[in-house]
């Protein structure tokens, strides 16, 4: 339905900000700004078409803030360029998985054999535990 995401070029309409990173690190999480936060308006986009705007929106909605922007933070390697990539990636794994329509589930009968395996199971631990009532009282 929807032409390859990857393909297209959405580089022009990110925006970037970088600031320190949290956590563990020494030194260099101290005093380097690698942490990278991806911003990306849905709704100011020329790449995507209205149908796709309308889909992200609605299966991405948790990620998405009140002025329509899309935000994915990575903060996970020591470089800031290191964290840009990894921020593009996820993107467009985020886009692609979005924009992808799960296939449709066909329904299927229980095999004869299982229904028969079922059955003989529940035979044979109900006479199992018939044998275990005490008969004498």
């Amino acid at each position: 339905m929807f032409e390859n995401i990857i393909n297209r070029d959405f580089s022009k309409e990110f925006k970037f900000s970088a600031s320190r990173s949290g956590g563990p690190g020494g030194q260099n999480v101290n005093k380097v700004s690698s942490k990278i936060e991806l911003r990306f308006n849905i709704n100011e986009s020329c790449v995507l078409t209205d149908e796709e705007k309308e889909i992200i929106i609605d299966k991405l909605a948790t990620r998405i803030n009140n002025d329509g922007a899309l935000i994915i933070v990575s903060q996970s390697e020591r470089s800031q360029l290191g964290n840009k990539e990894k921020a593009v990636e996820k993107f467009y794994t985020l886009i692609s998985k979005a924009l992808t329509t799960p296939k449709k589930r066909k329904p299927t009968k229980v095999p004869f054999k299982a229904k028969a395996k079922r059955l003989e199971d529940k035979r044979q631990k109900s006479e199992k535990k018939a044998l275990r009532k005490d008969f004498d009282s």
